[in-house]
């Protein structure tokens, strides 16, 4: 009971927890946040306390609201063998609910971190080649007279420094902490390019076919720095599948009322009896210091906070497809004209 910040919260906890089933939620205010989270998970909505506490099947109930008569209330005419958490209890909850989101804001922050050791050849190629070029062309430039041959290689060299300032604002960008409340709109066409960019960086893409297959704005609401990189940890691991070489699918697209962005790869597939804790923390097929374990961890635990899905269908010698489902964002209201 109570669908104000604390009940989104503990909402969005318990609903990942296997085992439990939430029968419904209420709060007097009709707009309050949960209720819209709690229609985005399919858990009922009721219009009294009444109503739900009424429920036979209810072994637990959690009251957030912080009011002395609905505390009362409930006490009074909740199931014999029913326990009631509210006043101080609940807010013990609220607090253990607030520091696990802390740390697992902390520990995606740190996978990331652990990730950039594989970027170091990457960026060095890409940086090393364009300072040559600029090494090169300021040595010829020594001796130069035409003014013409001059201007050419002047224009050379700032298109070489553009490409190391484009790689260097990449991974800047990429390895900031993430803010936990920043959200925007984010167009997943242009991210999942960013992040194809970025993936360059920390695995070769030898005999890599890509292929994009994108839809026309598919927006969502989200925090732009973790779906980026969600998207980098999966074709990584798509690129790292695929060591004899292969076809690398970006697809994004709308369907059911959801927008999608997928990653599939031809490489070796994962084995049936492994696709249930590829999702698990610290599980991982790599050899040691190749993987974390944390980076499709991570990938659920984002998605499921913005309220979305994530699938993974895979066959041993076929490849892999990984797909993101996330609600679409709200349409942007149109411009008062004047």
């Amino acid at each position: 009971m109570g669908a104000g910040k604390g009940g989104t919260a503990l909402l969005d906890l318990l609903h990942q927890v296997p085992g439990i089933v939430i029968v419904g939620i209420t709060d007097k205010n009709p707009l309050a946040p949960g209720l819209q989270r709690a229609k985005d998970l399919n858990v009922p909505v009721t219009d009294g306390i009444g109503d739900l506490i009424a429920n036979h099947g209810v072994s637990l109930i959690l009251d957030v609201t912080g009011d002395p008569e609905t505390e009362r209330f409930v006490l009074a005419h909740k199931g014999p063998g029913t326990e009631v958490l509210s006043g101080a209890v609940s807010r013990l909850l609220w607090t253990l609910v607030q520091h696990q989101s802390k740390l697992q804001a902390e520990l995606f922050h740190a996978e990331k971190l652990a990730g950039l050791g594989s970027f170091a050849a990457g960026i060095a190629h890409d940086i090393n080649n364009p300072l040559q070029l600029i090494l090169g062309l300021a040595e010829h430039l020594l001796e130069e007279q035409n003014p013409a041959v001059v201007r050419e290689h002047a224009r050379d060299i700032i298109q070489a420094v553009n490409r190391t300032s484009a790689v260097c604002r990449d991974l800047t960008r990429y390895a900031r902490r993430s803010v936990g409340e920043a959200s925007a709109r984010v167009d997943l066409n242009v991210k999942l390019d960013e992040a194809l960019r970025i993936a360059r960086h920390a695995v070769t893409f030898q005999d890599i076919t890509v292929m994009r297959r994108y839809a026309p704005d598919p927006i969502v609401t989200g925090n732009p720095d973790e779906l980026l990189h969600i998207f980098v940890n999966l074709i990584s691991n798509a690129v790292q599948a695929m060591e004899q070489g292969g076809l690398l699918t970006l697809r994004t697209g709308r369907e059911n009322g959801v927008v999608t962005a997928s990653v599939s790869d031809t490489g070796g597939g994962i084995p049936q009896d492994l696709i249930g804790r590829i999702f698990e923390p610290f599980f991982t097929t790599k050899p040691p210091g190749k993987g974390t374990g944390l980076g499709l961890y991570n990938a659920k635990a984002v998605v499921t906070k913005l309220h979305g899905k994530i699938h993974v269908d895979s066959r041993v010698g076929a490849g892999s497809t990984f797909r993101i489902e996330l609600p679409p964002a709200e349409p942007v209201p149109p411009e008062n004209g004047p």
